[in-house]
């Protein structure tokens, strides 16, 4: 299954794309959160059950779920990523963790496919592309043995960790902060289930920007595979049903290029991956520094 949210110009609501039309699953308002993630087959009988689509074209597509929670991520997962990232850093090339080295971002990052990518000079002008795979939780759990650990999963998806390099390094190098900024975090187009995706080591994911091809990988390069990540990720922490899991970045991203390519207004971003489709967002000049309180305060 393709699992999709998306717009209709009356609101948004849960769909399954097939066959160049989307099915609706539940009524108007429905959100992917509100439909049982851990059991596929069930998702399945909703698809068969409620007639016919309208036409893809005809819709606008969603980040496909938003955790109410944060998003959680994996860093240095690629070797090359890892050796670059020292590298740039003028350091020495260490050996790579022994255990996956993570971090969340918060819920407000989280934007869709289509949408912009913020960037305020003022901010920081140092805004980078990491192309990623994103696990998407369909039974929630904890402790979760990595033999099971794809029990766990109701599919893949794609993300672009957009992240603002010096504000990442200037809080002690604790990277949550560099990584939530508002907006920075697509996600989409689609949630594929794992049936659909085939072999997960030959799945190629790509980022391009204006064109340009900046990072190219193989899920096979990563240091931790996916069981390995949830499975130490849910020890003693639990995860919830439709929580995010970002798996790490490959080679190429800007800061590590000689000179650094950082993105700048304008640039168009494209993450794809073998059976995910493309993931396309524009970089906007916006105003991310102006006093706003939050509407629900």
């Amino acid at each position: 299954m393709r699992l999709v949210t998306y717009s209709d110009g009356t609101g948004s609501r849960v769909g399954v794309r097939r066959d160049g039309e989307v099915v609706p699953l539940g009524a108007a308002g429905t959100s992917l959160t509100d439909l049982p993630l851990g059991d596929v087959a069930a998702l399945r009988r909703l698809a068969e059950g409620d007639g016919g689509g309208v036409p893809a074209g005809s819709v606008e597509l969603l980040a496909p779920v938003r955790p109410s929670g944060c998003v959680y991520c994996v860093g240095w997962n690629y070797l090359d990523h890892f050796a670059e990232g020292h590298a740039a850093g003028g350091h020495k090339v260490e050996e790579m963790p022994a255990h996956p080295t993570f971090f969340f971002r918060a819920p407000a990052t989280v934007v869709g496919p289509g949408e912009d990518i913020p960037i305020d000079p003022r901010l920081s002008p140092q805004l980078d592309y990491e192309a990623e795979i994103a696990v998407v939780i369909g039974r929630g759990g904890r402790n979760v043995p990595e033999d099971r650990a794809w029990e766990h999963v109701l599919g893949l998806t794609l993300a672009n960790d957009v992240t603002v390099r010096d504000i990442q390094r200037r809080h002690g190098n604790q990277w949550s902060k560099g990584k939530s900024i508002d907006g920075t975090c697509p996600l989409g187009p689609e949630i594929v289930t794992l049936d659909e995706v085939g072999d997960l080591s030959q799945v190629k994911i790509t980022c391009t920007v204006n064109g340009e091809l900046r990072q190219s990988a193989t899920l096979g390069q990563m240091a931790f595979p996916i069981p390995r990540i949830l499975s130490e990720l849910s020890a003693g922490m639990t995860l919830r049903s439709g929580d995010v899991v970002l798996t790490g970045t490959p080679s190429g991203v800007g800061y590590a290029r000689k000179p650094p390519a950082f993105l700048t207004a304008g640039d168009e971003v494209v993450v794809a991956a073998t059976g995910l489709g493309e993931l396309r967002n524009r970089v906007v000049e916006a105003d991310l520094t102006s006093y706003v309180r939050s509407a629900a305060d």
